[in-house]
């Protein structure tokens, strides 16, 4: 069974390299980069947070990977995520190392070896790990995987999946041009548009279907991929070709819960983040409008209680506005009691939920939390240091 990770559990680390000393240049990859952390934070995919996915782009040595790395690494529990995109190089042991912008060919010291950060994915306590690297040569790390003691044998659960843009002896592809390489560009139309006919998850195996056919189709490199331990069922997003195209007709005899439709897991959520977002992916998949909504609740709800409802960064403090809420997009009596499980739980171990009779006076609290968004804002202004384009190269390593 596919499943979409929890968005307030979950890390992303995406790694690119656009410009190089020695090495041609890829203008495309601060595109992948920016385009993807867009992506992964909005409805499209998985709705994280934006503190939980951390760019490093242009990195000036291995530490300036391995220390964002190992943090996020350290902070997952259910899914880490990790993107490459650059040029690949092979080392002198005949493994995949990673192209930074000071990297000489025949020089691995100038790199950042793959192993290396293969190493920090076995540490990490997250559930799942995926590992996406578009770059040329990347199918070599497929072999690192299988290694023991391998990257996926030693995932806790789900697994882990990796997927490379080519296989260990051919090129990646930055068509001149192009605003994406073509491995990445694949992948964001993939996750934005949806496979037509496809499953209601978008899961790594059926996206690394669709991009083989997608790309073979296109004359371009066809990518590799390799599973461990269920990791190919997990999913990047909903299918958006699969969802309805028009609100549901507020007629009697409309079905708000076609079979095909998959509800979100309650049993999969873990954090208030996760609970939040798959609470507004119910009106989603349900294809009704909020008015539509309130009126199936029998206008217990407003449309302006709806919008409130998901929209909010905070637990609800009123579960029977959140399960008429539910009744209403068409989830099932047996579900909703497990929402309320989960929320109950949420409640009892949420921080802010426990102290509430001792909190000090509000004013005091919405100070503590402008100094916090702003110690946050400056900490990731240091780890997202910015970038120029460069002349579109013809080809990439």
């Amino acid at each position: 069974m596919s499943v979409l990770p929890d968005p307030g559990a979950s890390r992303a680390v995406l790694i690119g390299t656009s410009r190089f000393d020695y090495l041609e240049q890829l203008p495309a990859v601060s595109n992948n980069l920016t385009a993807l952390a867009e992506l992964l934070t909005s409805p499209i995919s998985l709705r994280m947070p934006a503190l939980n996915v951390t760019l490093v782009e242009n990195p000036l040595n291995p530490a300036a990977v391995l220390d964002p790395l190992r943090q996020a690494a350290a902070e997952a529990t259910d899914t880490l995520i990790v993107y490459y995109a650059g040029h690949g190089l092979i080392d002198p042991h005949d493994a995949l190392a990673l192209a930074l912008p000071h990297s000489q060919l025949g020089r691995v010291e100038t790199s950042l070896t793959y192993d290396w950060l293969r190493q920090i994915l076995l540490d990490s306590p997250a559930q799942r790990h995926i590992v996406l690297l578009d770059c040329c040569y990347s199918g070599r790390a497929l072999g690192r995987m299988s290694a023991s003691p391998g990257l996926a044998d030693q995932a806790a659960v789900e697994g882990t999946f990796l997927l490379a843009a080519s296989a260990e002896t051919q090129t990646a592809l930055a068509p001149v041009g192009d605003t994406h390489t073509a491995f990445t560009g694949a992948l964001l139309e993939t996750l934005r548009h949806g496979i037509p006919g496809g499953p209601p998850l978008l899961d790594l195996e059926t996206i690394y279907r669709h991009l083989r056919l997608t790309l073979e189709s296109r004359s371009q490199p066809v990518p590799q991929a390799r599973n461990r331990n269920t990791g190919a069922r997990v999913a990047l997003g909903r299918n958006h070709a699969d969802l309805p195209a028009a609100p549901a007709l507020p007629s009697a005899a409309a079905d708000p819960q076609p079979e095909h439709r998959v509800w979100p897991d309650p049993a999969l959520i873990r954090t208030v983040t996760g609970f939040l977002t798959n609470l507004a992916a119910v009106r989603e998949i349900s294809g009704l409008t909020q008015q539509e909504v309130s009126r199936r609740s029998a206008r217990r709800i407003s449309t302006g209680t709806i919008s409130k409802l998901t929209n909010r960064d905070t637990l609800p403090a009123n579960w029977n506005t959140t399960a008429v809420y539910l009744s209403a997009c068409g989830v099932h009596d047996d579900q909703i009691q497990q929402w309320n499980k989960i929320w109950q739980e949420l409640r009892h171990d949420t921080p802010e939920v426990r102290k509430t009779n001792a909190d000090p006076p509000e004013n005091a609290t919405v100070e503590r939390r402008k100094a916090w968004r702003s110690f946050s804002a400056l900490w990731r202004g240091s780890h997202r240091p910015g970038t120029t384009g460069a002349d579109a190269p013809e080809g990439r390593g």
